[in-house]
């Protein structure tokens, strides 16, 4: 045999020469959740070793994480019922509790990349991503909501802002504003393949963001799609994203490369709630290597065409190359 591959497998030494895919803490956003209240550091029962943080104690995790070489996180807020209304108004309150942390999360590390959550259900009283009207989610309406609470985003230091609303035409009005208003250096992260997945309860039970009624099948994607990917990611990309992203991540690494291949801009891909705790809960029982799953996964990710990986695990992996 003149072609024995085996010959590149034969000793660690060799096998990292030929490595075609280098994972490292900079491909990685670490996502927090945000509560109000001071000393709060709450667990959540559904992802083992992921927090939701007061802002005090939020501060500490992100030094933490600095000093981890992470570098990028992305913050989402759980709103108590009592705040939320049918047109997310506490979203673009500047004395809401998540505004104030964006605020003193940048002032405290302005060399920070610091990322937020765009959409209407952690406000919303439907638990929806847009306006709801006689049980229809309306799209137009929606986006000026979604500008005053990007405008708002923005003023508070932000450096991307992740639209996850998936509805027609935000992007491009979301660019508009924050051009109109000076913004100009703000980036904008699109999903722009969120599917209507299976993955995301945990997430949900952390930011207690559920719908109140129905699904969200009429604004994110068929995972049976793909080339609806690719509409996505045109409109997106002619309105203005600076990041295409693809959400999740693991069931969806087909999409992450078929955006890769078609398009010049930075690949994105969020390793969801429930991808992460699949991998805990397997470990937990003694099931499966949760170190070595969790490699794989975001080797997988980034082997697939994703520049940046969203996830769960960025302070885990992190704490593996100190």
């Amino acid at each position: 045999m003149l072609r024995r591959p085996r010959r590149n497998r034969k000793s660690e030494a060799v096998r990292n020469l030929v490595e075609e895919t280098q994972l490292s803490v900079k491909d990685l956003i670490f996502p927090m959740f945000l509560v109000e209240g001071n000393n709060q550091k709450i667990e959540v029962a559904s992802m083992p070793g992921i927090y939701r943080f007061s802002t005090d104690l939020m501060l500490k995790e992100i030094e933490e994480c600095l000093k981890l070489g992470i570098t990028a996180v992305d913050v989402f807020p759980a709103y108590p019922e009592s705040k939320k209304d049918k047109i997310a108004s506490e979203s673009y309150n500047p004395e809401t509790f998540y505004l104030k942390a964006l605020r003193e999360i940048k002032k405290n590390f302005p060399e920070l990349c610091l990322m937020s959550d765009v959409a209407m259900d952690p406000y919303s009283s439907d638990g929806h991503d847009g306006l709801v009207r006689e049980g229809r989610i309306l799209n137009d309406e929606t986006l000026e909501i979604l500008s005053k609470m990007s405008l708002a985003q923005a003023d508070a230091g932000v450096d991307i802002l992740g639209p996850s609303d998936m509805m027609d035409g935000r992007v491009g009005y979301i660019r508009e504003a924050l051009d109109q208003n000076g913004f100009t250096d703000t980036s904008i992260m699109s999903y722009t393949a969120k599917y209507a997945s299976a993955f995301y309860g945990p997430f949900r039970d952390a930011l207690d963001s559920a719908p109140k009624f129905g699904d969200k099948k009429t604004y994110q994607m068929n995972p049976a799609n793909s080339q609806e990917a690719l509409i996505e990611a045109d409109l997106d990309m002619e309105e203005g994203a600076d990041f295409l992203m693809v959400k999740p991540a693991l069931s969806y690494l087909d999409i992450i490369k078929l955006l890769s291949d078609n398009y010049p801009l930075p690949i994105a891909a969020y390793n969801v709630s429930g991808e992460y705790s699949m991998i805990k809960a397997s470990a937990e029982r003694g099931w499966i290597d949760g170190e070595r799953a969790m490699v794989e996964m975001l080797t997988s990710i980034k082997r697939s065409g994703a520049k940046i990986i969203l996830t769960y695990f960025a302070k885990e992996f992190a704490s593996l190359q100190k």
